[in-house]
């Protein structure tokens, strides 16, 4: 008696932790995990991947540095 008693603890408190932690657990991950996905996606179009690359005359060159717009750092 007192083991049907406690097999049926058992399937109860299974069901519990299986119904109310397991499922919403895989559930949530599976939600973030698309969300993840999502921005990573909107990121790779934002900067352009799977586009051509520009011609390099229409890349932005960055002006040459002289030595002269640097000031000497002096240790006291």
């Amino acid at each position: 008696m007192y083991r049907y008693i406690l097999i049926g603890f058992a399937i109860y408190f299974a069901y519990r932790f299986i119904f109310n932690l397991v499922i919403p657990l895989y559930r949530t991950t599976k939600q973030v995990k698309k969300q993840f996905d999502s921005v990573r996606q909107e990121q790779a179009n934002a900067q352009g991947f799977g586009q051509t690359p520009p011609k390099q005359e229409e890349r932005v060159k960055k002006p040459k540095v002289d030595k002269d717009d640097y000031i000497e750092f002096e240790e006291l």
